[in-house]
């Protein structure tokens, strides 16, 4: 299997989707941030209050802005119309704050690069809004749970 970003002269450069058929595609992607015990602490009412604001409400809002920014961000990603970006942020166990990005587009490609975005941004702005708390937290992992849509379908499970 080759790579999709480089082309037969070995250059880099974005992927004709022009001849593709333009299908629904849904992405789910995962952040998983470890917090520590003070700022678990902070958790009341299903969310955290600073004194830059609501912190889970903060962190959504950013996490759908990067989802849509996506294709500023990633040099070859294509500027798709993203019909939906869902964000949920649950507190687990052992300190873990988990953040799932569900994105929908009906498009000639992926939607998988604003799913992992999406949840990048809401853990970067999570560990930014608690850093005065704990400077020790750790962003575990982000990862791709499952995609549907396109050519092949994908799940992690």
């Amino acid at each position: 299997m080759s790579l999709t970003h480089v082309n037969e002269n070995n250059q880099p450069g974005m992927v004709d989707v022009s001849r593709k058929e333009r299908t629904r595609r849904v992405a789910t992607a995962q952040s998983l941030i470890e917090v520590g015990p003070d700022v678990m602490a902070l958790l009341a009412d299903g969310d955290i209050q600073s004194k830059k604001g609501p912190v889970f409400h903060t962190a959504i809002i950013a996490g759908t802005m990067a989802a849509k920014k996506t294709s500023e961000l990633i040099p070859f990603c294509h500027p798709i119309p993203l019909e939906d970006c869902t964000i949920v942020i649950t507190p687990e166990a052992n300190n873990i704050i988990s953040i799932t990005c569900t994105c929908i587009t009906t498009s000639r490609t992926g939607i998988e690069m604003e799913a992992l975005a999406g949840a990048s941004g809401a853990a970067l702005t999570l560990y930014d809004m608690c850093k005065a708390v704990c400077k020790s937290m750790r962003i575990l992992e982000t990862k791709l749970l499952k995609k549907t849509g396109g050519k092949s379908d994908y799940s992690a499970t």
